[in-house]
């Protein structure tokens, strides 16, 4: 079949026709017949194709072992937070997901319950407190729950390697044998993405902020469930209502109460007064 404008989409979805894998073949025929017909909508031309090959082009460059520009442009887009809605379908009762961001690109290192995440001087003292339980109520003893931050300034550790301690504001925590975990930390800022490369002009462009509000990342997970990636997001932030990544959800957010009792702080091995913050993370069984 001859390419012509009508039936361009129908004839490069073709050239998959002989692909083996079923599902590899039906997101690339998708893939295609979805592009052309964006194409044919805006009526795109020469020039903006060039533009756009030279913004992912730029997008891929900015891309190194500690930053995924490609998440990030996802992430502005509302695509990383549509791939996890449709990825997490959850039942009542589990906790909602969000999205995975672009700082998680080194291991958490394990530490102990109680232990301090929080490596480099200043920030307000918190105490995160949490459980991890099956949907049915179960605690889950032994779970897993990584957990990664931003500082009092809204960095993340490997966004000023040169100025904090390695692995500063990330831990891998088991919890105990009633599903509970605690760690000391700081409280969070807001912050905004990076806007360094081409995702920042985009925003700048479009007229659209770069900020996230206040959050703690979590991925929780236990034998025969399925893990979560979520957040928990600092009430009374900035931009609750305006995430740049629209990874906000309402039973996300959490109180950060401030706590002011001594003996509290003597059981946490923290300064008095301080934060505290909870989350209950429920997981879904894996039926497999």
């Amino acid at each position: 079949m001859v390419f012509t404008e009508d039936n361009s989409a129908e004839v490069a979805a073709a050239a998959f026709d002989e692909t083996t894998d079923p599902r590899l073949r039906d997101i690339l025929r998708s893939l295609v017949r979805h592009l052309h017909a964006f194409a044919k909508d805006v009526e795109l031309t020469q020039t903006e194709w060039e533009a756009g090959i030279e913004f992912l082009t730029h997008t891929g460059q900015k891309c190194d072992a500690t930053r995924q520009e490609f998440i990030l442009l996802s992430d502005v887009l509302g695509l990383s937070m549509l791939v996890d809605s449709i990825t997490n379908r959850i039942p009542v009762g589990a906790t909602e997901t969000t999205v995975l961001g672009p700082f998680h690109m080194v291991d958490s290192p394990p530490r102990a319950l109680g232990d301090d995440i929080s490596l480099a001087d200043g920030g307000e003292p918190c105490v995160v407190t949490g459980t991890v339980a099956s949907v049915d109520g179960t605690p889950l003893a032994g779970a897993l729950v990584d957990v990664w931050q931003a500082d009092e300034k809204g960095f993340y550790d490997v966004q000023n390697p040169d100025l904090v301690p390695d692995l500063n504001l990330r831990g891998l925590f088991n919890t105990d044998a009633n599903g509970s975990f605690h760690f000391k930390t700081i409280v969070p800022a807001h912050y905004p993405i990076p806007t360094d490369g081409p995702v920042g002009q985009l925003l700048e462009r479009t007229k659209r902020h770069p900020y996230r509000p206040a959050h703690i990342h979590f991925i929780a997970g236990a034998a025969g469930h399925h893990p979560i990636t979520t957040h928990i997001f600092v009430d009374g932030s900035p931009y609750l209502d305006s995430d740049a990544v629209f990874g906000v959800k309402e039973s996300l957010i959490v109180e950060f109460s401030l706590i002011d009792d001594p003996q509290q702080a003597e059981y946490y091995g923290t300064s008095n007064p301080f934060r505290h913050a909870h989350i209950d993370l429920i997981l879904t069984a894996d039926p497999s």
